[in-house]
């Protein structure tokens, strides 16, 4: 991990389709400038084969993908920590001294892979820029010593 890199946390009840997404998009939009890890409140057993297909169509890592759960990240200091559902939001644990942002997107389990893309495409136009502006990091350029 690059020293500037600035450590977000992204939260969902499960953990299992849009913090996942959220957190391989972070960490590909802004790499060497954030550094994304992702849980949930109530974590699910794997990650929708739904939001792996639609990270996998472009062209974005999926391995070593697995549902956390928050408690793991007691203890963690993040610059951020960002809710992606209304769930997360209230259930959210106390991170003291860490900002916090909520940008909720809708939940396309059980619908299909076309719901699971427009989700990380959603999540790539809003949430990417939302947290570049709230850490203060350049969208298009890496940091510095990159």
């Amino acid at each position: 991990m690059n020293q500037n890199e600035k450590r977000v946390l992204v939260l969902c009840t499960g953990n299992s389709c849009r913090s996942q997404m959220a957190e391989v998009l972070l960490n590909a939009d802004l790499a060497g400038r954030v550094r994304a890890v992702s849980a949930g409140t109530r974590p699910q057993p794997g990650v929708a084969a739904g939001a792996l297909e639609a990270l996998r169509l472009a062209e974005l890592p999926v391995e070593g993908l697995h549902p956390k759960d928050v408690e793991s990240m007691a203890g963690e200091v993040f610059d951020l920590v960002v809710t992606v559902c209304d769930h997360a939001r209230e259930a959210c644990p106390v991170f003291p001294g860490t900002r916090h942002l909520h940008v909720g997107f809708h939940d396309p389990h059980g619908e299909p892979l076309a719901s699971f893309v427009a989700v990380r495409d959603e999540i790539r136009a809003r949430l990417v820029p939302e947290v570049a502006q709230a850490l203060g990091v350049a969208l298009d350029a890496p940091a510095q010593g990159e």
